[in-house]
């Protein structure tokens, strides 16, 4: 084997340690991170995702792994929160929302849900911050 081919196959095996470390470092630290981050921190990391984690929808990760905090509201095939089961939101101030998760509505930390009205009809709920949800549970 000549010095130049494996001088090549030394640097595709450090390319290799290379993707497997960043893939690590993804699902072992910034996917974790973001299940914690405030909106804040959030919208912050947004402005530099394509920095921080390549050329992927920031909706699909960053936003859908801060919502993985509460696993009855994603799902592991789809990006951003998961519309087909109705579930009870649980505020830090105590209050309770009930209703469908919107998905195109439900944008950059805020949740917005369709709900049943007393007549039968159905409205949107005002959004609601990441920041301001202690739980939420499928019904």
């Amino acid at each position: 084997m000549s010095e130049q081919s494996m001088k090549a196959g030394e640097v595709l095996a450090g390319f290799e340690m290379l993707a497997a470390a960043r893939r690590d470092w993804i699902q072992q630290v910034l996917r974790p991170w973001c299940r914690t981050a405030t909106v804040r921190e959030l919208r912050k990391a947004e402005l530099e995702w394509l920095d921080i984690a390549g050329r992927v929808d920031v909706k699909a990760t960053l936003w859908t792994w801060a919502w993985e905090r509460y696993p009855d509201i994603v799902h592991a095939d789809m990006a951003g929160v998961h519309e087909a089961w109705e579930v009870m939101v649980q505020l830090k101030d105590g209050r309770q929302l009930t209703g469908y998760p919107d998905s195109r509505q439900s944008q950059r930390g805020l949740l917005v849900l369709i709900a049943r009205k007393d007549d039968g009809g159905l409205e949107e709920t005002p959004g609601v911050s990441l920041d301001e949800i202690a739980d939420i549970r499928r019904i």
